[in-house]
């Protein structure tokens, strides 16, 4: 181990919190450092894909976000990606991994699709993840009607991180694809996934009908 690495895994455990690795452990994340304090220590590292690396192969979570915010994206391989998307298992650093890494790989379409039917429930929602990013931001490489046609027949009985993510997509469908929004709401209004899911005040529901239909309002003004 580096004298780098060593001095930063000392910094982030001066920053452990007891009660916050608690509530954290919660949501599957398995340590108790504030993020925002977490992003200053990334921060001050600066860009340092070396360095990242290094931090990553320590497998402890806190230097694996820090790895995440200090790397360079697009010079990973998307075997790489795959490989790190696998290794990962706090659910923070999965998220993090598919938001900062695999959205802004020039491989992102490479894993979206290596993703998608995956055995492993957490793979294949980094596929379904990567895939309601597609449909707002490259909607030409998707065929909506068959997505659509897929989170009908699979959704309501796919795995909680299947289903959240292809949730997801049918909102995003419905959200960015005025063409397709009455079947989107529909699908969304039959199956009722996430309609219960309890919402703090003031914040949307995921439910996919009121999701919907808050975004299209906020749109219109």
């Amino acid at each position: 181990m580096s004298p780098i690495v060593a001095d930063v895994l000392a910094e982030l455990a001066a920053l452990e919190d007891p009660r916050m690795r608690e509530v954290n452990e919660r949501h599957g994340d398995d340590h108790g450092v504030n993020l925002t304090k977490l992003r200053a220590v990334a921060k001050g590292l600066k860009t340092d894909h070396d360095l990242a690396a290094e931090l990553w192969a320590t497998d402890v979570t806190p230097a694996m976000l820090v790895a995440l915010l200090i790397c360079r994206p697009k010079a990973f391989r998307a075997e790489e990606i795959d490989r790190m998307l696998r290794e990962a298992r706090a659910r923070k650093v999965q998220d993090w991994l598919i938001n900062y890494v695999a959205k802004k790989s020039p491989h992102v379409e490479r894993l979206r699709t290596m993703w998608l039917g995956d055995a492993d429930p957490v793979v294949a929602s980094a596929g379904w993840a990567l895939t309601a990013d597609t449909v707002v931001k490259r909607p030409d490489q998707v065929d909506l009607d068959a997505l659509l046609d897929e989170i009908e027949a699979g959704m309501r009985d796919a795995h909680e991180r299947i289903q959240w993510e292809m949730n997801t997509t049918l909102a995003m469908i419905g959200i960015h694809h005025p063409d397709r929004r009455a079947r989107a709401i529909d699908i969304g209004e039959r199956l009722e996934v996430l309609k219960d899911y309890p919402t703090p005040p003031n914040c949307t529901s995921p439910y996919a009908p009121i999701w919907i239909g808050e975004m299209v309002r906020r749109q219109a003004g």
